[in-house]
């Protein structure tokens, strides 16, 4: 799959030499704290990261307000319903924009591509394997390895070949999540029993080593998700590269013209479904997080270019928000390690210890995480060029066979043009 033929710059790539897409970095920050915004859940819940194995309704965004109408499972109800899927489709296409630019700036070298772009892959997938080992089990960089790959050789293939795949992509999962949906419409499921005391016991007051044992015992069944929405993925990887390539990222006319369309579109038409889809319950999970929440993140996309339109680009919020885009990959593990820290057991094991709180203070981790990356990131800037794992990544790839002049191409979640 490895062609290694010498790219060239494509007609509709509309970014020019040295131009500065800032609403790449600002989404980039909002899709890490996104994300967290799911996840917090997870490292919040009884048994931690066993609900991926026993209780993944909970993950529902109304499913709390609907078995328990307070205000209590509205806020949390609304909290997901905002969050639950649409940052991590936002990270996926943003994936697929920091491969065109990658393959934009192999082409401006003369370089071969994907060649050395495998190297890159698979130290994506080497951390992905090692976070999710030591870290967290819904780590998200292994799928993003694997599809990378695929991607990075559609490249060098001509659009109708691309289109062809993104689009027959699309429909595999549109057809796995309808045949899947129908079964479980169909099927009354026996009642769940929830996250045996002995997971949950894990979690509260087992040891760190415990844990990771934990983990590699289920490591198939935790690494489910990349796997059925292997589909998903592609598309929104493709999808990123043909907005990119069409300037929907840039600051011009075309740019505010393509992301007003897609404001319209994902707000417009991806709210209702997504509403319609979390009220309806557990049974239509997939659709609510697999179909519906990639459409409201076009929307949100479509919004936050509204946004910086008309703000300050140089006001503190924004930088912030671009600074911790310029470490998404540090931001996005830190994230982790700070919340797995603070709700474990091994830690300061907080989840239990806060647990009759119910929602508050899963919120309030939310919020006190987040300000720590946006101003940690900021800071760190200040002193050095790039995020500890970006400065990783590229000291390490420098030394890869065929890096040389690559190893200027950092940052995992989308280089940035420069």
């Amino acid at each position: 799959m490895t062609s290694d033929v010498r790219p060239t710059r494509p007609a509709d790539d509309r970014a020019g030499p040295g131009t500065r897409m800032p609403l790449l970095d600002v989404l980039r920050g909002l899709a890490i704290l996104g994300t967290l915004a799911t996840n917090v859940w997870i490292f919040t819940a009884r048994g931690g990261e066993g609900v991926m194995l026993h209780e993944t309704d909970m993950l529902s965004p109304m499913g709390a307000y609907l078995a328990d109408p307070s205000a209590a499972g509205l806020a949390q109800g609304v909290f997901l319903l905002v969050s639950n899927g649409k940052f991590l489709s936002m990270l996926t296409l943003l994936f697929g924009v920091g491969l065109a630019i990658q393959y934009r700036s192999a082409a401006r070298r003369g370089g071969r591509w994907p060649g050395p772009y495998v190297w890159r892959a698979l130290f994506l997938f080497t951390e992905g394997l090692v976070h999710f080992t030591l870290v967290f089990a819904a780590d998200v960089l292994m799928g993003y390895a694997a599809v990378s790959v695929v991607v990075a050789w559609l490249l060098t293939r001509s659009d109708r070949a691309r289109g062809a795949v993104m689009w027959t992509a699309l429909s595999l999962h549109l057809a796995f999540v309808a045949l899947v949906t129908a079964v479980m419409l169909a099927d009354t499921p026996p009642e769940g029993t929830g996250v045996p005391d002995r997971v949950a016991a894990l979690y509260a007051e087992g040891g760190y080593l415990d844990q990771v044992a934990f983990r590699i015992d289920h490591f198939l069944l935790l690494r489910l998700e990349p796997i059925v929405t292997f589909g998903l993925l592609l598309f929104m990887f493709l999808l990123g590269v043909r907005l990119f390539r069409a300037g929907a990222l840039g600051a011009d006319g075309t740019g505010r013209r393509l992301r007003a369309r897609m404001l319209v579109w994902g707000i417009g038409v991806g709210v209702p479904l997504n509403v319609a889809t979390s009220l309806a319950g557990p049974d239509l999970f997939l659709v609510d997080r697999y179909v519906a929440a990639p459409l409201v993140a076009l929307g949100y996309i479509g919004a936050v270019g509204w946004i910086l339109d008309r703000v300050n680009p140089r006001g503190r919020v924004v930088g912030a928000f671009s600074s911790l885009g310029r470490t998404a990959m540090s931001g996005y593990v830190t994230q982790n390690v700070v919340c797995a820290l603070l709700c474990y057991g091994f830690g300061l094991g907080l989840a239990a210890r806060f647990e009759a709180y119910g929602p508050w203070w899963v919120m309030g981790l939310w919020a006190a995480v987040s300000v720590l990356l946006l101003v940690g990131s900021t800071l760190w800037l200040r002193r050095f060029p790039a995020g500890p794992l970006e400065a990783l990544q590229k000291a390490v790839l420098s030394r890869a066979p065929g890096q040389r002049g690559a190893a200027a191409l950092h940052g995992r979640f989308g280089d940035r043009t420069s």
